[in-house]
């Protein structure tokens, strides 16, 4: 269902203890949570993911070791505290979306297929992307696709939604491709589509505030000298990862002790982030965004 990304280089940031207690907080088809769990021996894992099509799959790992969760990744701490862990050694988190997801027509996330706005990564969530186009005014849509897609003509575009969604409601994805065409620039068209596509994923599913609770809830679950690293796919995601990893917060702003050391929970493993090399994007396209940070609790 889904190729892992930067496999090798994500279980390296981890650096395993076969006995330690790990987290993968993004299931998906399964590909990472498998590693780990091939190089456990008397340890735990602990997988997270909202999307009833991850939970099937999950359901035919059998391990003793292994324990999936069908929840939000912002639940984790009440979750694993339910399962009497405290602490873990390493927590891992992919934020794409998974290949299924992308290529089921029906979920809505691809503007290679025409299927309804939908966009859940919980399809028992109320909100939908075909909600925030048809129901959100103009400012909250200006402003969710300024932010979250920083798409340059965010004024236009949703004044261009507003007006178009009064003459006809917008359903599917090919209904608001239609109103896109109108507005892409020339040679642009493709970024711009996805630019729209991600911002109004990232609102449907909270997709910035679910990775600070994360980032926040995962630093205090750790060990000393446990890790956790962040695959991410944009810059709105990698940003909050970098300055979180530098900083302790997500403002970017250095706060040192009257000796002048940075007071931030994590110390970042690489001074960069790391990326997927040639022959994983050529064999992996999807591969080609994504940006590999890890921290160690000091």
């Amino acid at each position: 269902m889904h190729t892992p990304v930067m496999l090798r280089e994500s279980l390296e940031a981890l650096d395993i203890n076969p006995r330690g207690t790990y987290v993968d907080l993004t299931f998906g088809g399964g590909g990472h949570t498998c590693a780990v769990l091939q190089q456990l021996k008397g340890g735990r894992l602990f997988a997270f993911d909202q999307d009833q099509a991850s939970a099937q799959v999950a359901s035919q790992l059998t391990s003793e070791h292994f324990t999936f969760v069908k929840a939000n990744a912002r639940f984790m701490k009440q979750f694993l505290a339910f399962h009497g862990v405290r602490w873990v050694d390493g927590i891992l988190a992919d934020l794409g979306v998974s290949s299924y997801q992308i290529d089921t027509a029906e979920r809505g996330f691809s503007i290679r297929f025409e299927g309804p706005l939908d966009m859940r990564m919980d399809q028992t969530s109320s909100l939908t992307a075909q909600t925030v186009v048809n129901y959100y005014t103009a400012s909250q849509l200006q402003k969710l696709l300024r932010e979250y897609g920083e798409v340059r003509n965010a004024h236009m575009l949703a004044q261009t939604i507003v007006t178009a969604r009064a003459v006809k409601p917008i359903h599917t994805t090919e209904d608001l491709l239609e109103i896109l065409r109108r507005l892409a620039p020339r040679g642009r068209e493709f970024k711009y589509y996805a630019q729209v596509f991600q911002a109004l994923r990232v609102e449907v599913n909270d997709e910035l505030g679910v990775l600070k609770e994360i980032l926040q809830q995962g630093t205090s679950l750790l060990r000393p000298s446990g890790k956790v690293v962040v695959l991410s796919y944009h810059s709105l995601e990698d940003r909050l990862v970098k300055r979180f990893f530098n900083t302790g917060n997500f403002e970017g702003a250095l706060k040192k002790d009257v000796y002048g050391n940075i007071l931030r929970p994590l110390r970042p493993i690489y001074r960069k982030p790391i990326k997927p090399s040639g022959s994983e994007i050529q064999t992996n396209k999807r591969a080609r965004s994504a940006r590999l940070r890890a921290g160690e609790k000091q």
